[in-house]
């Protein structure tokens, strides 16, 4: 269906992609898989027509093409999920998903009654129940995911791309979107399936291809591939293990914080945990569980009905941000650039964002000291950048995210509550934010982790808090900490280990 033979692309001072070649055929998976800065998402644009190479041809549908713009690809068949959206939040999502395509009756005029049932209709093939009537901007990131899926699916699809769709869905939404591309698989439909989450490239992909620095580096069945070779080809050296040791004592750290009760109406009902210092706990469940919305309520970013949190001994009536902030603990968001970075500021204003007070003198902002700390955490966190002004919005998702955890790491004394902390980064940078996570600990503080990955939460937990539609159903530890025992719990039903 699509074949790539010697392209080419450079941009000012960098070259994106050396003379690589890739193919998908109809009626398979190919999952192109790469480090941030492999090269996957300049060949995405190329064969949707945004970019055109420098050399090199493109083959699609049995033609040498050559797109002018688009519009032209997608009118060919060949249509591209982002990674972000492209979503109006004040339309319909019946509106949305025939917007440029509406439904129009007598006179010319949009049929609104033909565009709900056929948006219905849309959504209903991927097994999801949305009323077409809801504003964009009042859906669940998971939703507003399945809104942009079924764009794709307005008009007759020969070749679908989708680039990290589950970036901001896992659980039952994943699981849906893997039965639905196996339809389409099975209708013919080419799909190019780019993802950081390894484990679901081996469960949907026939064909894996990896690119690194702009360059092919294999193309295989995915029979042929496990784990750890493909990471080796990914970061071009053998990781064996991308997680750091454990620490070997089992004796509990301190409480540091301790949260009983905790009631968030509609989302959790009297949950509570503790977290001990020098000890990683992870918080994990399927999506919809009320994670995210008990470690806010912990830190005091939604109010809570009933419950008490208690921070080294103090017991705090009326929880906030900014009482948290000043007792020592510390939030980084899952939505890095909505709600993490300030995405129009330098790195050094981002880091020293939550410490505004360690960078002013006399009610002014001192610049020469800001870029003092600046310089110190982009070394202590191998930050990839040009320095303290380098704009955080042209940087990669997994520096971008360690930018994040420097800022919180200076004022989290206590605690550091890290939700979903490698979402959207690739292998290279998770090993490196792992890194991160076990020194803070070692340095004595008590991290909060929430992650959907259950191989992250295998290895990276010490211990592990399980919940289940807003209530905590169990807890792990030491080597009763496995993806079997915490299926189990999340969906209290009993999941018999895979064979070794």
């Amino acid at each position: 269906m699509l074949k790539l033979t010697g392209i080419s692309k450079g941009f000012t001072g960098v070259q994106a992609l050396s003379s690589i070649n890739f193919d998908v055929r109809a009626g398979e998976i190919h999952a192109l898989v790469g480090e941030n800065g492999a090269g996957k998402s300049t060949t995405i644009k190329i064969i949707a027509g945004a970019y055109k190479p420098d050399a090199g041809t493109l083959e699609f549908d049995g033609r040498q093409v050559h797109w002018a713009r688009p519009a032209d690809a997608k009118a060919a068949g060949i249509h591209v999920i982002y990674q972000e959206f492209v979503l109006f939040p004040h339309l319909t999502v019946a509106e949305n998903i025939f917007l440029g395509h509406e439904r129009r009756g007598a006179f010319g005029m949009i049929d609104h009654a033909r565009t709900r049932r056929d948006a219905a209709d849309l959504l209903g093939k991927l097994g999801v129940d949305i009323d077409p009537d809801r504003l964009v901007s009042e859906l669940t990131v998971a939703d507003q995911q399945m809104v942009e899926i079924s764009k794709a699916l307005v008009h007759k699809v020969k070749l679908l791309i989708l680039d990290e769709p589950t970036a901001v869905i896992s659980g039952r939404e994943a699981e849906l979107l893997f039965a639905r591309l196996a339809v389409l698989k099975a209708e013919g439909v080419a799909i190019v399936y780019v993802s950081h989450r390894l484990e679901e490239i081996f469960q949907i992909a026939d064909r894996v291809t990896v690119f690194k620095d702009g360059q092919h580096v294999v193309t295989t069945d995915i029979g042929n591939v496990d784990r750890n070779r493909l990471i080796a080809y990914m970061v071009g050296r053998d990781l064996k293990d991308i997680f750091p040791p454990k620490p070997d004592t089992d004796a509990p750290g301190k409480v540091v914080l301790k949260a009983e009760n905790i009631t968030v109406e509609g989302r959790v009902r009297n949950a509570g945990i503790e977290l001990r210092a020098g000890e990683i706990t992870a918080l994990a469940g399927m999506v919809g569980a009320g994670r995210t919305e008990f470690a806010m309520g912990i830190f005091g970013g939604l109010p809570i009905s009933s419950g008490t949190v208690t921070i080294d001994g103090e017991r705090l009536s009326n929880v906030s941000p900014a009482l948290s902030i000043a007792r020592g603990v510390g939030f980084v968001t899952e939505d890095r650039k909505g709600q993490g970075l300030a995405m129009q500021l330098d790195v050094a204003a981002n880091i020293s964002a939550a410490d505004l007070g360690g960078v002013t003198s006399g009610g002014l902002l001192d610049r020469r000291r800001e870029n003092e700390i600046a310089r110190h955490e982009i070394d202590n966190y191998r930050i990839a950048c040009r320095g303290p002004a380098t704009p955080v919005a042209t940087m990669s998702g997994g520096n971008q995210q360690k930018v994040i955890v420097a800022r919180w790491a200076r004022t989290s004394r206590k605690v550091l509550i890290l939700d979903e902390p490698t979402r959207g980064v690739d292998v290279g940078a998770k090993t490196e934010i792992y890194r991160i996570m076990r020194q803070l600990a070692d340095a004595g503080i008590a991290i909060l982790m929430i992650s959907s990955e259950l191989p992250e939460v295998v290895g990276m937990a010490d211990r592990v808090v399980v919940m289940r539609e807003g209530v905590v159903s169990g807890e792990l530890a030491g080597a009763a900490i496995t993806e079997a025992a915490i299926m189990s719990l999340a969906t209290q039903h009993p999941v018999r280990e895979a064979a070794e």
